[in-house]
């Protein structure tokens, strides 16, 4: 199975959102944000399989871009800023195979079903840190929009 072979081969672990990852940079300059110094950006490899297709509703205070490496097409759903959900699909036919979210969106993601696994890396800048991540509750979200993302609440 393809999923198996890149957990072993990339050294991917279990993620807390979902999905399995692994670092695979962090940039040796620094950038100065409200939650303290942070590297100007960071990378990960991130795999959804149909074991673990879904990853749970979160936000970040830092823009991410996603690209599409392999694999099945991957459901992202975000609020944007007016709070109104909307889900992108990136995968092999995606142009740019991207997926820009702006810092302070709620988003999560899912292997639409029938799907084996997607492989995406992931860029964070200012870089990742888990002090700039928060899961939601339900206490977060839109009373309107809480029956769409309770499958993506932890």
């Amino acid at each position: 199975m393809r999923a198996q072979e890149l957990v072993e081969s990339l050294g991917l672990e279990p993620h807390p959102e979902g999905g399995f990852f692994r670092r695979i940079y962090t940039s040796p300059h620094a950038h100065h944000t409200p939650g303290g110094e942070r590297p100007t950006a960071t990378s990960i490899h991130y795999l959804m399989t149909d074991a673990r297709p879904c990853g749970r509703l979160h936000r970040n205070r830092s823009d991410i871009l996603h690209f599409f490496l392999e694999g099945d097409p991957v459901e992202y759903h975000v609020l944007d800023a007016e709070g109104r959900h909307r889900v992108h699909l990136l995968g092999p036919d995606t142009p740019g195979r991207l997926l820009t979210v702006p810092g302070g969106r709620w988003k999560a993601s899912r292997l639409p079903p029938g799907s084996r696994y997607t492989l995406v890396a992931e860029v964070v800048t200012p870089g990742f840190d888990f002090a700039d991540h928060e899961f939601a509750t339900e206490h977060d979200l839109p009373p309107a929009r809480l029956g769409l993302f309770r499958r993506f609440l932890g």
